[in-house]
């Protein structure tokens, strides 16, 4: 599982940008100390400035302070909501904290997201191209697996990926890769993810 803790989010902090032409509650939603922290969904809770908690639908819109329940205002926890979605503070709704699995780095993943879970940088999905960056060969990616290179044995050989001849120098703890020859039938071949780069200059060949 590679689901991970979220980051500690509980310090409030202000953020301040060109407020001169920004209205009140904008220039609020930026200055004023608040500290985001998603729930599930599209809920996050906002600990405000003065102590109080309240939870904002960003999906939605909402919010339980007083400012929107009573005055039906887009108030600053709304706002500073979606600042820190932009900023990629806090997951989007929907999606959860996550460690990429091929590079270890943080990133943002769908709730419900099945492993391996990969970034932005490292992601690759059933139909992508590839460039074999040993061969120059392009390949089509039929999935990405959660095994790793050093625990994968190749059919009809006695080693695994990552002990192949000509995937020396790729880490045995790369995810393996199961991949077909454009125009060579469904027949897969594994690799070293790292081994592989996307590539968007070919065109799949019946």
């Amino acid at each position: 599982m590679t689901l991970v803790t979220p980051p500690d989010r509980s310090r409030k902090t202000a953020l301040a940008p060109d407020l001169r032409r920004l209205p009140d509650r904008a220039t609020r939603a930026w200055t004023e100390s608040m500290a985001v922290r998603p729930l599930s969904g599209a809920r996050y809770a906002v600990d405000s400035e003065s102590g109080a908690t309240y939870v904002v639908d960003a999906t939605a819109g909402t919010c339980t302070c007083p400012d929107h329940q009573i005055r039906s205002e887009q108030c600053k926890h709304v706002r500073r909501v979606a600042i820190e979605i932009t900023a990629c503070q806090v997951p989007p709704p929907g999606q959860t904290w996550a460690t990429c699995d091929a590079c270890s780095a943080e990133t943002f993943v769908p709730e419900d997201a099945p492993e391996p879970h990969l970034c932005g940088t490292c992601r690759l999905d059933p139909g992508d191209i590839v460039l074999d960056r040993e061969t120059g060969d392009r390949l089509v990616v039929a999935r990405v697996t959660d095994q790793r290179a050093n625990s994968v044995a190749i059919e009809a050989t006695d080693c695994t990926v990552a002990e192949y001849p000509t995937n020396e120098g790729y880490p045995g703890t790369d995810l393996v890769v199961e991949a077909t020859y454009l125009g060579d039938g469904d027949r897969r071949y594994s690799f070293p993810l790292s081994r592989l780069r996307r590539t968007d200059d070919a065109a799949i060949v019946a």
